[in-house]
């Protein structure tokens, strides 16, 4: 008696999950002979029935039923239009924006007699940040932010003579930021301002969508990159001058016919390009033709047909489930 599908199921997930816990990744398919010409009950498991349609003739199949493929995570959608972006993943770095920092300096020169803020305090201009004795009146005057911020530095001690003009903190407006990416090579070339781009906080994955905003004459010496510069809004102050971001700019885009996700594609033993389409509790492998893709989608030119549903999450397990049957039965 063959076994039913979820009980087949059951040694691959449980490889899965074995597989993750040991850091390792998933074993998506077996060896050769393994994949999916095997025939099922009465011959036809894993393969066409006898008056199909003729177009999964002789095509891998397998049958999982939807519970199993819930608990799994197999997800569905039906295949449609889609658009294929040309787009480039670069990496940056945040920086407060020219024009929003503020030297904070004594007028006359004489001791400090008192400093009223410290790195990181908010400060809003015309607030006193410290207090000096002036050794030509004798008397203390304050020293006050001339802009609203965020204290970015502090140079004075208390007791310690500042000098006329010395510096004594520095404040910056950081409800603004420049995010500067880093190109290089040829695509310096055809990536300009005006462009949308789409930056992505490391930190907890928050993104802002944004546009170029000009792309700086100079190279980075260390690099050897041309800068391409935008702005993003920073009212909730976590996006934090100096970070690492990673961008992606969309250069261009094209609308097409039929788009899969990337993540429905598969490799048949052959080497072809397979996705898996359900029908029922049935899956069954499709040999796609492919055309233009990015970074989450494929366009798909030839072998499906728009509303026909593909595996778009976990194909791998199908992909596995069907060379489990497939040795089963050769055994």
């Amino acid at each position: 008696m063959n076994p039913s599908p979820a009980i087949r199921l059951l040694p691959v997930l449980l490889l899965v999950a074995a597989l993750a816990a040991c850091g390792g990744k998933p074993v998506a398919g077996g060896s050769r002979g393994e994949t999916a010409k095997a025939g099922g009950e009465h011959g036809h498991e894993a393969g066409e029935d006898e008056h199909g349609d003729g177009h999964d003739e002789g095509a891998a199949a397998t049958t999982i039923p939807d519970d199993v493929a819930t608990a799994s995570g197999i997800r569905i959608a039906a295949v449609g239009a889609g658009t294929i972006a040309d787009e480039h993943e670069v990496q940056g770095l945040l920086t407060p924006a020219e024009g929003r920092i503020a030297q904070v300096t004594a007028r006359f020169p004489g001791p400090i007699r008192a400093l009223r803020a410290n790195i990181g305090d908010q400060v809003r201009a015309g607030q006193a940040l410290a207090t000096i004795e002036s050794n030509l009146s004798l008397t203390t005057y304050p020293v006050a932010s001339p802009i609203s911020g965020v204290v970015l530095q502090r140079s004075a001690v208390v007791g310690a003579v500042a000098g006329e003009g010395t510096p004594l903190f520095e404040v910056a407006d950081l409800s603004t930021l420049w995010v500067d990416l880093h190109i290089f090579g040829n695509d310096a070339g055809h990536i300009t301002a005006g462009i949308p781009v789409t930056i992505t906080r490391i930190s907890d994955g928050v993104v802002a969508e944004t546009t170029l905003e000009r792309i700086l004459p100079g190279t980075a010496t260390a690099s050897q990159s041309t800068i391409a510069r935008a702005s993003i809004a920073n009212g909730d102050g976590l996006w934090r001058p100096g970070a690492a971001v990673r961008a992606r700019i969309v250069v261009d885009q094209a609308d097409v016919a039929l788009a899969v996700p990337v993540s429905a594609l598969q490799l048949d033993e052959g080497g072809r390009d397979v996705v898996y389409v359900r029908e029922g509790d049935r899956y069954r492998e499709r040999a796609v033709t492919l055309g233009r893709r990015d970074g989450r989608r494929v366009e798909v030119t030839a072998g499906l047909e728009a509303g026909e549903n593909v595996v778009i999450a976990q194909s791998f397990l199908v992909k596995a489930d069907i060379g489990k049957s497939a040795a089963a039965h050769e055994h």
